[in-house]
């Protein structure tokens, strides 16, 4: 095997981190929302997280950086697909898409990972990963930029592909608690609206070079269908976002107090159609299928307009 510090030319899955870093030229710079995963043993485990039954052969990737996770998910791919350089019979290898907005660390992978490349293993596209049009992918596993994780989140989710994800602690806890909870809320709603949604390990700073304030989590997302029907998706998520405007208010209230957010036009019609039991409730009280339930009624009674 090819020593692992050769650069280019390594095999891949065992690159070091902080070796890859010097390579690169640039460090992390944290006021970038840069914070590089360098512990060997959890960027190993990273990919293994993806659902067993999941499509790897064309993975995605958002954030590069300076390649360690890029480099373990293109073992992973190596080894799902087979060896490009093997005998024609093999297996055809899968693809990895990352997407990387820093141009320096874009070109780097580029450079890293030029036989890859070559191969058609791997394609960088250096953009932002809000802008960009994302490529054809079958799953996504990433160390996110947490300062955007929200807004690259709810992309990705809508595309129902399986996710694992790096996130600040404090934002995982958010999006896979339960009604009731006191970290329950949009997030939660949301994210399960479109996949089961589990904490698979937790991550100290320690774990990251610079080290960020904060505790992380990586987060399996499963897709699947919701268990209730929501006749307009838009309107569902922009009514539970209304409704937690107002999580200390009760239901009767919060649907009164937030029609200019939700877009209905009579919030008092909702009102007078709903159970009395569940306007008496607060939002955070209850459930996404309790959510998409008053939903459907507010698209009836409540007038809404369009967003």
């Amino acid at each position: 095997m090819t020593d692992s510090s050769t650069g280019a030319g390594a095999a891949y899955g065992d690159r070091d981190p902080d070796a890859l870093a010097r390579r690169a030229g640039e460090r992390a710079n944290p006021d970038r929302d840069q914070h590089f995963l360098v512990d060997d043993r959890v960027l190993d485990r990273i990919p293994a997280y993806l659902p067993d039954d999941a499509d790897a052969s064309r993975l995605l990737e958002i954030g590069g950086g300076a390649g360690a996770l890029t480099d373990r998910l293109l073992a992973a791919i190596v080894a799902e697909g087979g060896d490009p350089d093997a005998d024609s019979d093999a297996a055809a290898p899968g693809h990895l898409s990352v997407i990387e907005r820093d141009g320096v660390f874009a070109d780097f992978l580029r450079e890293e990972f030029a036989t890859a490349v070559d191969d058609g293993l791997l394609d960088v596209i250096e953009g932002d990963a809000l802008d960009v049009d994302l490529p054809p992918f079958t799953a996504c596993v990433a160390n996110l930029p947490y300062g955007v994780s929200s807004e690259i989140a709810f992309r990705l989710l809508p595309e129902k592909r399986p996710l694992v994800l790096m996130f600040q602690a404090e934002f995982a806890e958010r999006m896979v608690a339960s009604a009731g909870e006191s970290e329950y809320g949009r997030l939660s709603v949301s994210a399960q609206h479109y996949a089961d949604v589990e904490i698979v390990e937790r991550v100290p700073k320690e774990a990251f070079d610079p080290q960020p304030a904060v505790e992380s989590a990586v987060v399996r997302c499963t897709p699947r269908d919701p268990e209730y029907e929501a006749g307009d998706e838009a309107f569902f998520l922009r009514f539970v976002k209304a409704l937690f405007t107002q999580r200390r208010k009760t239901v009767r209230n919060a649907i009164r107090n937030t029609g200019h957010i939700s877009g209905l036009d009579e919030p008092e019609a909702v009102v007078d159609a709903a159970d009395e039991d569940l306007l008496r409730r607060r939002p955070g009280d209850l459930e996404p299928a309790a959510f998409a339930a008053l939903a459907e009624l507010a698209r009836e009674r409540g007038s809404p307009t369009e967003a």
